[in-house]
This record gives C-alpha cells, structure tokens and sequence, in this order.
C-alpha cells in the first residue's frame, strides 16, 4: 500500500471479537461490534492513510481496531477499562504502532497527542450514556481536529443532522452545526453488537469548521440561550426569551416573537444570542454563567 493509498476492504480478513473471559460492563456502556460488513463499512466511510493522525474512542474488543491499524502507521485508543486496556495489545498481536491509552475520553486532553501540522482523526463507537457531553468535549478541539467518525443510537444522530422545522431539530442540532458539518452515513442494526443494544444506531460524521459559516460575539451565551429555549420548546420566543429580546429587538432582527425554537435557523440563534450580548441586559449576565457543556435538555 503507498502513502497515498485508502484502506481496502478487502484486506478485512481479522476475527469477530470474542466475549470469552470478559463480560460486557454496563456502566461502562459496552455493546462490543462485530458485524464484519458494518465494521468494513465504517472503515471504508472513515478511509484511513498512512500518516494520518488517528484516535479510536473505546475499542473495547478491538474489532475496529484491526483494520484501522492495518490501514495506519501509528493507532492511539483510548479505553476506559482497565481490563480491556490490558489485554488489547496480545490480541492485536503486540504490533508497535499501536499505543493504549488508559483513560476516560471526557477528561483526556486530546491536545496532547497533536503531531506536527497533522489534525487528528477521531473514530469510536461512543458509549452511548456519555455521548452528548463526550460530543461537546470533543467540539472544544474542533481547531485540532480534521474529522470525527461515531456510532451513537440512531435517535441522537438523527437529532444531530436535523433540519430547522423537524421534530428532530434542537438543542444538540444547533450547538453541534454551529461547530461542524454532519453528515448522516448509515444504520446499524442491535443484531451487530454483542450484547444487542434495545435500539437502532448509526454511523455519522463530523467536520469541524476551518471558518464557521457564522460567528457569534458570545459562544457561551449562544449556548446557553439555545439550551433556555429548548428547554421550553413549546413556548414562544417572547416568552421564553422575556426580559431579554424585547419587541423592538425581534422586529430589528426580522425574527418573529411568536416563533418557536425549532423554527429558527442557526443564523437566528446567532442572531438573538448577538443582540442580548450587545444589549448587555441583566439576564445576559446569568446566560454567562452557563457553559456550552451545561446539563440539559437535548431536544
């Protein structure tokens, strides 16, 4: 294979992870892959070369780690469990270009294994009970990063690709769109992982924006303000958003006061969390006090 050379499927010719000697700890949200068209369809869709710099979340097994180190000259893993953390590397065959990293992914500083003008590629299949906040952690190294390939249930990736006026479109859609360009690849079914998870996931993508299509004066008021309206996404903005947008700021803004959330686009959310920053209203003060990572309603 030359430098220049994607991963070929062909070349998927590694064993299905066995679970013998290791139960699959819920706490840790572990549902082990093992699909074999489904692990060749995430590689292909993630289209390792050599000398990218990439990073596998939770390998567990490591049904994708084999492809992925087949396809790449160097493979950092992060794993949250010890046991597998210590077993990963007979079962990968010791191979040197494999380093393990023991540790939780929503703590790790993913700065610190940056190379030389070579952005890091994140692959995982996401523990499905840290997803949202471990999503916002990642977005914090979006300068770092040239794309991020995740499995999640099926249900918050269809919330992170969704469009303005859908069902789907909230919180987690704007705040994630803000940041990066998703991009939904493909479903996979509970039949795939041992054990079957009791829902559909998919497999999605990630590219953080080199230049946002629009930039907000306050991110940490964007983010709180579309978490307050979400929050209460059945009212109108001139409820929810009362003492802060007055009448004469939506007219100036051309955003409708009688408007739910999930109608605006995230220009508009822009927009308004622009004007309560430039107002510098009392409430704006306490939407400061609030972080892009704060605890919820992802609708």
């Amino acid at each position: 294979m030359s430098e220049t050379d994607a991963f070929d499927s062909d070349a998927l010719l590694f064993a299905e992870p066995e679970l013998k000697g290791h139960k699959a700890r819920k706490r840790f949200g572990q549902n082990f892959l093992h699909d074999q068209r489904v692990i060749g369809r995430i590689v292909q869709a993630v289209a390792p070369r050599l000398g990218d710099n990439l990073i596998e979340i939770g390998p567990g097994m490591g049904a994708l780690t084999a492809p992925l180190l087949a396809a790449s000259e160097h493979l950092t893993v992060l794993e949250l469990d010890r046991d597998l953390a210590a077993t990963l590397p007979a079962r990968m065959g010791h191979p040197q270009h494999l380093t393990i990293v023991e540790g939780d992914a929503l703590r790790f500083d993913f700065a610190n294994i940056i190379k030389l003008d070579q952005p890091l590629r994140v692959v995982g299949n996401l523990p499905y009970n840290i997803s949202t906040p471990l999503l916002f952690h990642l977005i914090r190294y979006g300068a770092l990063v040239k794309d991020m390939h995740f499995m999640l249930q099926k249900e918050v990736v269809d919330r992170i690709v969704a469009e303005p006026t859908s069902k789907d479109f909230g919180r987690l859609s704007v705040m994630i769109q803000y940041y990066c360009k998703p991009t939904f690849l493909f479903e996979v079914p509970p039949g795939a992982f041992n054990p079957p998870p009791k829902v559909t996931s998919a497999v999605f993508r990630l590219e953080p924006y080199a230049v946002k299509p629009i930039q907000a004066r306050n991110e940490k008021i964007l983010a709180a303000l579309v978490s307050q309206v979400f929050n209460q996404r059945r009212k109108t903005l001139r409820n929810t958003l009362k003492g802060q947008v007055d009448e004469a700021g939506f007219a100036q803004l051309g955003i409708s006061p009688m408007a739910r959330p999930e109608t605006l686009s995230i220009f508009d959310f822009v927009a308004l969390a622009d004007y309560v920053d430039e107002h510098g209203t009392s409430s704006a003060q306490t939407i400061l006090n609030d972080d892009i990572d704060s605890e919820g309603n992802d609708q």
